[in-house]
């Protein structure tokens, strides 16, 4: 085993079980480590006291409207694709308590006493196209004029183990999107689960001086050349099994031009303005601020909580709601993360997860109601055309 120095951008191989260690070792820290185990019919994350938490033989098996879990026939403990949770559960919480305030007599006293100090969480198992999503996050919660301090906090406290996806679920499209499935930055470890003479191993780089510092917790060897064409050969192998393909040529003035089109009315048939798709969807970030008082009215809180812009109220002003009918609220939706996304932030809102496909109660597939906008636009991107007139 090497015990010399590893740099930042240095890869090792080390075996798959002495990833308890560096989960101790992140404990031993003050980390709170969150990854992935298997609870309630599905894979979600949670906290991790060891790797006995984690979904070693598990998989899922994923559609428009489906997710079933099903028993791998190995042990590997990174062999399925994004499930119902996200990352923002913990860096952007459902529920954010903002302030409380209580009158004494004519004194009102705002009591902030009772906020606990931020956690310092280390995320274990993000995907590429979560890595994406949490850079996005950066760009709204951490940029511009306005901070968000709690956001801030926990950012800058975090710790991520990324793992480069060994396959693709029947909803993911991140290849369409450029954003994996390997991961290319914002991580401090990296590991690529491979096969090697009938035991699993972790290819693993570091990212950051903290990535490399903490690997040197674990039993390690120098990784070869064949190692590094291996975990090659698993990323590869994931990107040209994708489920789902999004055509993002001249999208965003596709959807703009089309904001009328008869498909609005076809999805609006089906959409039930659940909201379930904003609340899997790693980017959204819609939220409301609400104040409750007591009964006596002499104490009162504020709260931020998630929600979502399929509900009528969320555009609610005086005289009623901007968006009124399921087909303008689907519409705008839609319509955000692929196009008006790319004038707020400069990239698109959508990292290809599927999470929305697959957790939509009635299969509505977001890349689906693109190609069939695209099938009927009158007006053809200039590469279409000329490819049409060879």
């Amino acid at each position: 085993m090497s015990a010399d120095p590893i740099h930042a951008g240095e890869a090792i191989t080390f075996e798959a079980m002495r990833l308890e260690e560096l989960i101790q070792a992140l404990i031993s820290r003050g980390y709170e480590p969150i990854g992935p185990t298997v609870r309630d019919g599905a894979i979600v994350y949670d906290r991790l006291s060891s790797m006995q938490d984690l979904p070693a033989g598990w998989t899922d098996e994923q559609s428009a409207g489906r997710y079933q879990l099903k028993r791998r026939r190995d042990d590997a403990l990174f062999g399925y694709a994004a499930g119902p949770h996200t990352w923002k559960s913990f860096l952007f919480p459902p529920h954010q308590h903002l302030w409380r305030a209580e009158r004494n007599g004519s004194a009102l006293h705002i009591l902030n006493n009772d906020r606990r100090p931020e956690p310092r969480y280390a995320f274990l198992g993000v995907r590429a196209c979560d890595l994406s999503a949490i850079a996005l996050h950066d760009k709204i919660f951490l940029e511009g004029q306005h901070v968000d301090p709690g956001y801030k906090s926990r950012r800058e406290n975090l710790f991520i183990l990324a793992v480069n996806c060994s396959q693709a679920a029947g909803n993911c499209f991140c290849v369409s999107t450029n954003t994996g499935p390997k991961a290319i930055s914002g991580f401090d470890i990296a590991v690529t689960e491979i096969a090697q003479e009938g035991k699993r191993r972790l290819f693993a780089e570091a990212g950051t001086r903290l990535g490399a510092e903490m690997l040197l917790q674990v039993p390690h060897m120098p990784a070869g050349e064949a190692d590094r064409q291996q975990a090659e050969r698993v990323v590869v192998h994931t990107a040209r099994h994708m489920g789902r393909k999004l055509d993002t040529r001249a999208l965003r003035e596709l959807l703009y031009r089309n904001y009328e089109h008869p498909q609005w009315d076809s999805v609006a048939d089906r959409c039930l303005s659940c909201g379930n798709c904003t609340l899997v969807c790693p980017t959204c970030f819609c939220s409301t601020v609400e104040d409750t008082t007591d009964l006596s009215g002499n104490q009162a809180e504020r709260m931020r909580r998630w929600d979502s812009c399929f509900t009528v109220d969320f555009s609610y002003i005086h005289g009623g709601s901007v968006r009124p009918t399921t087909r303008s609220r689907y519409r705008q939706w839609m319509v955000h993360k692929l196009a008006t996304w790319i004038d707020q932030f400069g990239v698109l809102g959508c990292v290809g997860c599927g999470r929305c496909i697959t957790w939509c109660p009635v299969g509505i597939d977001i890349t689906a109601e693109a190609a069939a906008i695209r099938e009927s636009d009158s007006v053809k991107a200039p590469a279409e055309q000329g490819r049409e007139s060879e």
